[in-house]
């Protein structure tokens, strides 16, 4: 891979509040950003040094795009294969295309990661609602039924409860190809954020504890309430991921830990292929951030310190919460992040606020 230099130009699949930190973060590095997004008030444009609003089917657009860029990334997984490929026959699309095919079916990505010899819940692949019923008699109640593709923030999942009737939960995530996911008895949420070089190096960050709303990230603290062999175990499934994958960026990787009389463990529940809400923490708490981690891997750079500035707490602020920003900012020690975007409806990201307290 060619190293870029300064004044060459990342191209962002998206215009999200991610691509947006990204294109803020690649900036003091002397890196330009282009984005590449439909929708007009996209919160990434009025950051970025270029912009292209088109579909992402529009292959003149994206050709253009293309002539335009060293390095092609992406701050969603669900990016269409059709665009995907169209670009990389002409540039370099980071993380590559297998990242791609396996994060964006969670049937997929759950048999990767069992056969790279990671745990995860057990789970079965359901295509029909004889399938289901087979499903659910095998794996019990309560179960979770998620859609195989384009489920965030728990959309496109049901848990299938005692009582409830199997039709209701096939018809609750549309009929689509789904799997159905073992309930899983946790005692925390927690996610590491790792990053793979160009030369195969990985880094990652701390581990962090995370806190959901409503399936919506709510918290998340830094360091997480886990033991120093579960930290270590967390880090190492996240490297020999993005190892298997030839992974290049950063990488997000969820874990469910389980707590009995052995102690603790720890179960693969989701991937991300791209920078994350859990990481958020590492503008202000880390030497290096996500952002700028993802940046120096796609440009093909060394990747920077990860090293945690104090213990951290990220808050999300979605909807109305963000109403909240004139006392946020009067509040000593909050760092106030919001994504520029107009319409704070009920359940959307609007912003987050990250406090550090020295130790």
């Amino acid at each position: 891979m060619t190293m870029l230099k300064p004044g060459d130009t990342i191209g962002i699949l998206g215009g999200g509040q991610l691509a947006r930190m990204m294109a803020l973060a690649a900036a003091p590095l002397g890196l330009d950003c282009h984005i590449f997004a439909p929708e007009a008030e996209s919160p990434a444009f009025p950051v970025a040094a270029a912009r292209t609003c088109a579909g992402y089917d529009d292959h003149a657009a994206l050709a253009a795009f293309a002539a335009a860029v060293s390095v092609v990334t992406y701050e969603f997984e669900n990016v269409p294969a059709d665009t995907a490929a169209f670009l990389a026959s002409r540039v370099p699309v980071l993380p590559g295309p297998r990242a791609l095919a396996t994060t964006q079916d969670r049937l997929v990505e759950k048999t990767f990661v069992n056969d790279i010899g990671l745990a995860t819940p057990a789970f079965r692949d359901v295509d029909s609602l004889a399938a289901l019923q087979a499903a659910v008699a095998e794996l019990g109640r309560p179960s979770v039924l998620k859609t195989r593709r384009f489920g965030y923030d728990g959309k496109g999942q049901v848990i299938v409860r005692p009582g409830m009737e199997i039709e209701e939960a096939w018809s609750a995530v549309g009929r689509n190809p789904s799997i159905l996911e073992a309930f899983v008895p946790f005692a925390l949420e927690v996610s590491v954020i790792a990053a793979r070089g160009a030369d195969g190096t990985v880094s990652a960050f701390d581990v962090c504890e995370n806190q959901h709303r409503h399936h919506i990230l709510a918290t998340t603290r830094v360091p997480a309430g886990i033991g120093p062999a579960t930290e270590h175990a967390c880090k190492e499934h996240a490297a020999r991921i993005a190892a298997a994958l030839d992974y290049v960026g950063v990488l997000a990787v969820e874990f469910f830990v389980l707590r009995d009389a052995g102690g603790e463990r720890v179960l693969v529940n989701e991937i991300a292929p791209r920078v994350h809400n859990s990481g958020h923490w590492t503008i202000e708490g880390a030497q290096t951030s996500q952002f700028e981690q993802h940046m120096r891997a796609v440009a093909g750079w060394p990747l920077g310190s990860v090293r945690r500035i104090g213990r951290v707490e990220m808050a999300n602020l979605v909807g109305d919460e963000v109403d909240a920003w004139r006392e946020i900012v009067a509040t000593p020690g909050s760092h106030l992040h919001l994504y520029g975007k107009r319409d704070a409806r009920p359940g959307r990201k609007m912003g987050h606020v990250t406090r550090i307290t020295p130790e």
